[in-house]
């Protein structure tokens, strides 16, 4: 994971987004890196992982089911 330019990428929302829709943003980029940035705050760096990397996050995050946004 590391910090990463923003621009370049389409964001889209989680499906576990508050109803005022302030929670995080996911967006890929062409290299297949995966950028995740908090969307109050969107002109910050976001953070970037590897498929990889992207994938065990995700994957915890899914075993532990415990993420509230």
């Amino acid at each position: 994971m590391r910090l990463a330019n923003i621009r370049g990428r389409s964001w889209r929302k989680s499906s576990y987004s508050a109803a005022n829709g302030d929670c995080i943003e996911v967006g890929q980029r062409t290299d297949g890196y995966i950028g995740v940035r908090d969307s109050k705050n969107v002109s910050t760096p976001a953070l970037d992982f590897t498929p990889a990397g992207w994938q065990a996050f995700v994957g915890e995050l899914k075993r532990n089911r415990q993420v509230r946004c």
